[in-house]
């Protein structure tokens, strides 16, 4: 499914702030929300790249803050 490069997909983050890709054709999965973005497979790993910068879950970048 993920394989194809022609298909639209959607960006997507869960509440721990990691970011994922969803074809946009099909129901997000539980937890997950879309962020706005859509295109090709290579637009939306491009765009999770640019702001998905520290990759650690929101929840222990909490702890490392408190």
């Amino acid at each position: 499914m993920f394989e194809d490069d022609d298909r639209s997909y959607a960006v997507v983050r869960n509440d721990e702030e990691q970011y994922s890709l969803w074809p946009v054709d099909r129901d997000l999965p539980p937890g997950w929300t879309a962020v706005g973005v859509t295109g090709t497979k290579a637009e939306c790993l491009d765009h999770i790249r640019v702001v998905w910068t520290d990759l650690r879950p929101l929840s222990l970048r909490d702890r490392r803050t408190a």
